[in-house]
């Protein structure tokens, strides 16, 4: 399956930055008539956290909760941009970690890490082992 996980801040930003980098990445398709004009593609279980602060592990967020309960060994959580997930290196490191131990993939779409993924690891061709 792929997840998709989405926040802000506060109340007042939007989400529609995400939502575009994410409807890029095939994740999301622009509707009319829907309030916010996206809706998930097929397949994608679309999970987000308004208004929630960064000062918030990602692991004790309410929808990484829903996250959390619906992700399964060889699925993909993809946010649009790393920041919109975790607040720190420790918060990064926990992250990887629970991926890791579930088996799961992060997806990283732009910003500062753009492609990076968590689970399987890929070493560049020239670093694998011989």
């Amino acid at each position: 399956m792929r997840i998709v996980y989405s926040r802000v801040s506060t109340a007042t930003q939007s989400l529609l930055r995400q939502r575009h980098i994410l409807t890029e990445a095939g994740l999301l398709i622009r509707t009319e008539g829907f309030a916010e004009g996206f809706r998930p593609a097929e397949g994608v279980l679309l999970l987000e956290d308004p208004a929630t602060t960064s000062k918030i592990p990602a692991l004790e967020r309410p929808a990484f909760a829903r996250v959390a309960a619906a992700a399964h060994p060889g699925d993909v959580l993809t946010v649009s941009e790393l920041f919109r997930l975790c607040r720190d290196l420790v918060d990064i490191y926990a992250v990887r970690d629970w991926c890791q131990a579930r088996g799961v993939a992060l997806r990283v779409l732009s910003g500062p890490c753009p492609t990076f993924t968590t689970w399987p690891p890929r070493l560049p061709e020239h670093d694998q082992p011989r």
